[in-house]
Parts: structure tokens; sequence; C-alpha cells
């Protein structure tokens, strides 16, 4: 269901941080709206090779769906455009509808979103934020080379406008390749940079944290304050103290490890059971298979079938921000390998017997 199963959890670590969180007194008092400085630190720090924020551009949020939702709140009135990938994040989907916002669709390839398209989404809307996931993006698992990463910049900087990059499975990067995120490269603040923790820990895990400079950075700050005005003391301190520990490296070694097997097992099965049935991408990091159905067949009411079967798929239009260019499930493999060798025999057997 897009986060870690409870075996993959660092629960033991987790508990362990948070109980030596609660007996500080001070993380019980009001904290800045910001967040701890010593947590907004390691944040600043995990962005590239290159010292591109400092502790005081970083604002924690609890959870990346608050991040999302505020972030698009700040940047954009109600009623204007906001451009977006396609498909793309059901969540981020719903926050800017839920803000009043107009999604405007930017259409991927295998690389992500096209550059040029961007750039006349730009021009033919008017629209100056840009909604994207450059690294294993969900669902599709896309990631975009360097090349593009620069050209997609480069469409933001000419626009006068910002990115919000999302960087949801920068640790679940299954084959060691990913490149730097686009804020690295950023030297005249139009990358907002989002990255959250419940991913890589576990979903209670609610902290994450958005990067910017400048006038973007003094609008979040603004809509902070409107929000809930800061995330648990004992929370943020636990959840430092969870990241830069040893163990914690250790636990994205054993994750990345699981989900590598895991990944492998589901591809197999699907090949087994489907053969060219259906087609996919095998993605190189997250932990999602976006797979593309025959056109004949309704995403949402195979999706419904498999439920009546006992297994959860997502129908691929959710993911769509306008109508979808085909039929599609998104499939999580994080679950049991056992678990997956069942639900690709059950996904097998209804979509040979709609064919």
């Amino acid at each position: 269901m897009g986060y870690l199963p409870p075996e993959l959890q660092p629960t033991d670590l987790l508990a362990s941080a948070l109980r030596r969180a609660a007996t500080r007194s001070e993380l019980w008092d009001r904290l800045p709206v910001e967040g701890l400085e010593s947590l907004r630190g390691w944040f600043a720090r995990e962005v590239g090779r290159g010292a591109v924020f400092t502790p005081n551009d970083v604002i924690i949020y609890p959870g990346g769906q608050a991040a999302i939702a505020s972030t698009f709140r700040a940047l954009v009135p109600p009623g204007r455009p906001v451009l977006v990938e396609t498909p793309t994040y059901t969540g981020a989907i719903s926050a800017a509808r839920a803000a009043g916002l107009e999604l405007i669709p930017v259409p991927m390839d295998e690389h992500g979103a096209q550059p040029g398209l961007l750039a006349d989404a730009f021009r033919r809307t008017g629209a100056r934020v840009f909604y994207s996931q450059p690294t294993f993006s969900n669902p599709s698992g896309a990631v975009m080379p360097a090349t593009r990463r620069a050209a997609i910049l480069a469409a933001v900087e000419e626009a006068r406008a910002f990115v919000i990059e999302d960087d949801w499975a920068r640790d679940f990067d299954l084959a060691n390749a990913a490149p730097e995120p686009l804020a690295a490269t950023d030297r005249d603040g139009h990358v907002i940079y989002i990255r959250s923790l419940a991913k890589s820990a576990a979903p209670a895990l609610r902290v994450a944290a958005v990067m910017a400079r400048g006038a973007a950075l003094a609008r979040l700050k603004a809509m902070r304050g409107c929000d809930d005005f800061f995330v648990s003391g004992p929370l943020q301190a636990a959840a430092l103290s969870a990241v830069t520990a040893p163990a914690w490296r250790r636990h994205l070694q054993k994750a990345r490890a699981a989900l590598v097997e895991r990944r492998d097992t589901l591809v197999s099965a699907l090949k087994s059971e489907l053969g060219d049935r259906i087609a996919f991408r095998v993605p190189q990091g997250g932990m999602h298979l976006w797979i593309r159905l025959p056109d004949h067949i309704s995403d949402t009411g195979l999706a419904a079938e498999m439920a009546r079967r006992g297994v959860v798929v997502g129908p691929g239009r959710a993911w769509f921000p306008a109508d979808p260019d085909g039929s599609f499930l998104r499939l999580t493999f994080a679950g049991t390998t056992a678990t997956l060798v069942e639900g690709a025999k059950r996904l097998g057997g209804a979509i040979r017997k709609e064919s």
C-alpha cells in the first residue's frame, strides 16, 4: 500500500529513540514553527554533495502529504493552474484539488516529464508552479537522467517559476544509480525540495521537510504558522536520533535488499503468469510496478474483481489528473515473496479470463 511492511520497519530503533526523547522535558514545550534546528540541519545535509540548503532554509512538517498540501497552498492561489506530471502521485492530485487549483497535465515518457512540453505548458497557461517526482516517479518509476534534469530546470527558470521536487523514494535507490536531486544544481531558488521519513521508516513517523530559499521560503513559513504551529518535539527528536544512529544505515541496506528480491519475485511471477499480455518496465527504485493492461480491460473493473479475490491493486486512472491514455494498474512489491507470488497468480487468472 505504499509503505514498508511491518517486518521491514525499524521499529526497535524507533521505539528506543522515542523513549529517550520522551524524557527530555524541553521537547514538550512550544517549539519554533520551523522545527528543531538539529533536525533541519540533518535534512539540509542530505541534499546532494554541495551546500545547497542551510538549516535556516528548512521547515519540518507532519509528513510528506502535509508538506505537499501546505506548499501548494503557499505558492498557488485558488483557481490558478499548477502543472503536474501525468501520471503522478494521487496525494498531490487530491491536495491540489482540495486547494481549488487547476491541474494541468504534462505528459511523461520513460525518462519523466518532457522539457519541451513543460515549457509549452508554462507559456500557454501562465502557471508558475510545477510538481514533479524526477526520481522513481510514483507510480511509473521513471527516473530523469541528468541531462533532462538540466533542461527541466532551464524551462522552469525561463518561466520564472518554481518546481516542487518530491523526492519520496531516494532512500529506495535499488541500483545505486539515482542522479542528484534537481535541488542540488539549483542556484537561484527555483526548487522547493520535499523529503519525508515515513516511507523509509514507518507510516507513523510523520516527519518530513520542505527546503526552499528566498520568496518561496517566506511564503512557506507564513503558511506553516497557519497550520498546526509545529511538529511534536519528542517525535522530531526521535526521528533525528533514529536517522543519525549506525542502525539506520543497516536498516536501509536491509530494506533495499528485501525490495530488490521482492521486486524480482513479482516480475518473474507476472512474466510466468501473463507473458506479453501486459507491459511494464522494471523499476530501479521505489516499491511500485506500473503495468499497462490490454486496452479492452477496465482498470477499475479489474481492481474490483481483484478485491473480491483478496488482492489489493491500484487502478491506474487515479494517478492521472485528466483522462488516462490507457488502462494501467499500480502494484506494490513491498509484501512478502509468498504473497506476491500468490497475488500474481490470482491477477493472472483474472486477466486471462478477460483476454
